[in-house]
C-alpha cells in the first residue's frame, strides 16, 4: 500500500490536509464535509491526492 500512496502522493487525515492547505482543522473539516475539497472518506478517514488539492487551490486563486 505504501507504494500506491507514494505514486498517488496521498495525504491521509483531515489534520494533514489542513496543514497542506494552510487552514485550521475546523475550516478544513467544514470544507471536507461540504464537498468543497477534492477528497474522499475511506474507512472513516479523509484522504486526498496532493496534486488535486494543489490544482484546486491554483484554479480558485486564478
Amino acid at each position: 500500500m505504501a507504494e500506491v500512496d507514494d505514486k498517488l502522493n496521498l495525504v491521509w487525515g483531515a489534520e494533514e490536509i489542513a496543514k497542506l492547505i494552510g487552514r485550521s482543522k475546523r475550516a478544513t473539516f467544514y470544507m471536507l464535509d461540504s464537498g468543497e475539497l477534492p477528497a474522499k472518506k475511506v474507512g472513516g478517514r479523509w484522504v486526498a491526492e496532493r496534486g488535486k488539492l494543489v490544482a484546486f487551490f491554483m484554479d480558485t486563486a486564478a
